[in-house]
């Protein structure tokens, strides 16, 4: 496995590769990698020649400082975890690397960023845009590998490169989840043995929604449904929405087949979102 600190490097040894015949995979990641991120390494390298797996915490997409601050960190940890796995190439770069100035360019997804995670994380797709753009224009990859768990991230980007014309294929991998349903995130590590116990809640309650929705019930109904599972108040619950799983819009009735279940809380000052799929998969 080598690790690439620096772009053009980076592109002089992928150009070699492809020169070769070589096809390439890209895995984006912030670092702090579990199995849901290793899920996607290892698709890509039963897919392509050559995986590349990128670390980096992009400052332009956090919309809370404090949130950026005390993103985990856990280089060693990862460089072992994507050697295990048999990950090619890592590429680990500096924020002056990525970033010599701050961004001028900014992006605008329209209503698909105007809702669910864009409505209370303001900027977030336009950071979350730019980085993407960035290291598809850095790998020139022939896949690129994202999870379900972001949903709405990964329709973001599917309008990102069907409006920039990348010529790229994208795959949204399905959620990993501990055995009590938790979706894995690098966030989880945060939580406290306390909050860890009270963070199934989500998928709990996503799970009830979901048999509500296939008995018939109205959307308007299943919401209250799963309001009230929170009104403890020991979980904040920010969102929950019913939406059409490709188009993110929201449905009006529950005789639509392929929809997506999305939620989005607080356990203590942890920020976790999870979604399920009801229909075709995504």
């Amino acid at each position: 496995m080598q690790v690439f600190r620096e772009i053009k490097a980076l592109q002089a040894y992928l150009e070699i590769k492809k020169c070769e015949g070589a096809t390439i995979g890209l895995v984006p990641t912030m670092g702090a990698l579990h199995d849901g991120h290793l899920s996607l390494v290892k698709k890509s390298i039963q897919d392509n020649h050559i995986t590349v797996t990128s670390i980096f915490v992009n400052p332009v997409q956090f919309n809370n400082p404090d949130d950026l601050i005390r993103y985990p960190g856990t280089l060693e940890e990862d460089l072992t975890l994507l050697g295990e796995v048999g990950d090619h190439v890592v590429f680990y770069p500096e924020q002056q690397e990525m970033y010599a100035d701050k961004p001028v360019v900014s992006m605008d997804f329209g209503e698909l960023e105007r809702r669910m995670e864009g409505e209370f994380r303001p900027g977030h797709f336009n950071g979350v845009g730019i980085v993407v753009a960035k290291l598809l224009g850095i790998a020139k990859p022939h896949k690129a590998y994202f999870g379900q768990k972001d949903l709405q991230q990964f329709a973001v980007i599917q309008q990102l490169v069907k409006d920039l014309s990348y010529d790229v294929e994208l795959k949204c991998m399905p959620i990993i989840r501990e055995p009590d349903g938790l979706a894995l995130s690098s966030r989880n590590r945060r939580l406290s043995p306390a909050e860890r116990k009270k963070a199934p809640i989500f998928y709990e309650a996503l799970k009830m929604a979901e048999k509500l929705y296939l008995q018939g019930n109205s959307i308007d109904f299943i919401g209250t449904e799963v309001r009230n599972l929170f009104d403890s108040g020991e979980v904040i619950l920010e969102y929950f929405e019913i939406v059409d799983a490709c188009s993110l819009e929201k449905i009006e009735d529950t005789t639509k087949k392929n929809v997506a279940m999305c939620i989005a809380g607080y356990v203590g000052e942890i920020r976790l979102i999870d979604n399920v799929i009801i229909g075709n998969e995504y």
